[in-house]
């Protein structure tokens, strides 16, 4: 499902591609005809996949509701807390760090909170990361969200961004609902179930029409 594509550096994680990704291009481009349009501007680009579970979940919950910048800056700090006490970071290692060493990085309490719950469920193992790969997008999102701090659109980037699953429609996402108003409906807003109908025609790659989506409206890769 997927294949390791290059290395950007010493010391950096492996950049991960899915081995869909041609096949879903000439399915779009024959089934979409936007998407006919849209894929041949972005030449080689495609999705990538770094780093491991615990981590990209971790990220997307320092990240809320601040600024991308502030996000790596705050992030940045806790995983040296976390180094001071280990050598990676893992739930183990953050659930050795006490909370007034937690908000010393930046973060709210309420994230201490979440960043330990998601700890918690790692390290008990009441998710299933093994088996991910041999579960369905819904029994993964339905354990994701069981952990506080992660919504269905958390859940949702996920898989699309670290497990690469092929056919998620995020409709929560705005960006998507703004890209299928702007190049399906004139720039006229879009209701759910408009965006759910323009989604149904890329199944079953749905992740990679909203990937090219996201391009439509920024021309930088989308990156989780």
């Amino acid at each position: 499902m997927a294949k390791a594509g290059k290395t950007e550096g010493s010391g950096t994680e492996p950049e991960i591609t899915p081995d869909y990704w041609d096949e879903a291009c000439k399915h779009l481009g024959k089934r979409d005809r936007v998407m006919r349009k849209l894929i041949p501007q972005f030449g080689e680009g495609r999705l990538q996949s770094r780093g491991d579970a615990f981590t990209t979940l971790a990220r997307s919950i320092v990240g809320q509701q601040i600024s991308v910048k502030a996000a790596q800056s705050v992030w940045d700090r806790f995983v040296a807390l976390v180094k001071e006490q280990s050598t990676r970071l893992a739930p183990a290692s953050v659930l050795a760090l006490d909370t007034p060493t937690m908000r010393s990085a930046g973060l709210s309490a309420r994230k201490v909170e979440y960043l330990s719950d998601l700890a918690q469920h790692f390290e008990s193992g009441t998710v299933h990361v093994g088996q991910w790969q041999q579960m369905d997008d819904e029994a993964i999102i339905d354990e994701l969200v069981a952990i506080r701090g992660i919504g269905r659109w958390t859940a949702e980037m996920f898989l699309i961004f670290h497990l690469m699953r092929p056919n998620v429609l995020p409709l929560d996402d705005l960006g998507l609902l703004k890209g299928i108003s702007l190049n399906y409906f004139s720039g006229e807003p879009v209701s759910r179930a408009e965006a759910r109908e323009v989604g149904d025609a890329w199944a079953p790659f749905r992740s990679v029409a909203t990937w090219y989506i996201w391009r439509s409206l920024d021309p930088l890769p989308v990156d989780y």
